[in-house]
């Protein structure tokens, strides 16, 4: 099933913005604490001084003028704009860009709030915790979940415990990190099979690394993981009980701007460029994916059991978020009380807004 099922015309970023603006933020950290890999966060990233630009940087776009920071952890999402690191395609395309890595999703969060980054790639979670915050930010385009196939979260359980089917996990606590696009996902899965919110239980376990650990190790039956890991466990024994890469589209991230620079001459320059820059990228790699793997492989930093075989995602070319995809984020973000008030998405826009009571 396509996670666009339903869902509205997307736009080119070109038309969205001159038409819609009249001025014109957890992946997760995946890193394995018993070997010191570093996975899905890293340690050795520029995140000193992320606001350390260059100013007139003879490869600067028009209206921009310095250096363009693009904020992102260390996960597959972002490979587009590694690649477009690796293959000049950033100077193909007049600007001076680099990818600074970070190594939490916190610090990350901090980086957008700041200013120190003008693009960030995280979910739609972050997205609107930091609009509800007081930093209203714009959903510019899905960097993977198009479809269930792009991008994979899911719950493990270590075999000892002898779960296989998500029904089993009833009143069975599972590792997971709360106010997570993770727990999302685990809550769907696990309802989706029938369980009530009442057998529905957790173990708060906000480290992925320890998380992943602690089920290795049965010290827990299961824990909710982003993709990567759930590739590693399968490929060590353990038990995949249920993912989201079939049915309902569960899990989208997405590409973010805060408000107030969308909505300059300069951010539009930069976000019609990007976009741009973006579907360039994702050409390449969707036409020869496997000559990309070794780049994946360094920049993600996949540990040996995955590395040859890990499936390479489709990326999707530059289109926003749906409502399908977000409002049903938002009603449960409310239901689990990590929003204090109902936010909307406004599609024509990609921005949260508050509701007139």
């Amino acid at each position: 099933m396509s996670k666009c099922s339903g869902a509205q015309p997307t736009t080119t970023l070109l038309s969205k913005k001159s038409l819609q603006r009249p001025l014109l933020s957890l992946m997760l950290a995946l890193a394995l604490a018993t070997t010191g890999l570093l996975f899905g966060c890293t340690t050795g990233g520029s995140t000193e001084d992320p606001a350390g630009r260059t100013n007139g940087n003879p490869g600067a776009s028009e209206g921009l003028g310095r250096q363009i920071i693009i904020g992102s952890m260390v996960t597959e999402d972002i490979l587009p704009m590694w690649v477009a690191e690796e293959e000049s395609i950033f100077s193909e395309y007049g600007i001076d860009a680099t990818v600074v890595t970070f190594q939490s999703a916190q610090e990350l969060s901090t980086a957008v709030v700041s200013g120190s980054v003008d693009i960030a790639m995280t979910d739609i979670m972050v997205s609107a915790t930091l609009s509800a915050a007081g930093t209203p930010v714009v959903m510019e385009w899905v960097a993977l979940g198009v479809t269930p196939e792009q991008g994979r979260f899911g719950i493990l359980a270590n075999p000892a415990r002898g779960i296989t089917s998500p029904e089993q996990l009833a009143g069975v606590p599972v590792g997971v990190g709360s106010n997570t696009l993770v727990e999302y996902v685990m809550y769907k899965l696990l309802k989706k099979a029938g369980l009530s919110d009442d057998q529905i239980v957790t173990e708060e376990i906000k480290k992925v690394p320890v998380r992943y650990e602690m089920m290795t190790s049965d010290q827990i039956a299961a824990a909710a993981l982003p993709g990567a890991l759930l590739a590693l466990g399968e490929a060590t024994g353990m038990v995949l009980v249920a993912d989201d890469s079939t049915g309902d589209n569960l899990s989208q991230t997405v590409m973010i701007v805060r408000e107030d620079f969308a909505d300059t001459t300069e951010g539009l320059a930069m976000i019609e460029t990007l976009a741009s820059v973006w579907d360039d990228s994702v050409a390449r790699i969707n036409a020869t994916p496997e000559s990309y793997r070794s780049l994946l492989v360094q920049k993600a930093q996949l540990p040996e059991p995955v590395k040859e075989n890990y499936k390479i995602a489709e990326y999707p070319q530059v289109q926003k978020p749906t409502s399908e995809m977000v409002d049903p984020v938002l009603d449960w973000m409310l239901m689990k009380g990590y929003l204090s008030k109902k936010l909307s998405y406004d599609y024509s826009s990609g921005s949260f807004i508050t509701p007139a009571s």
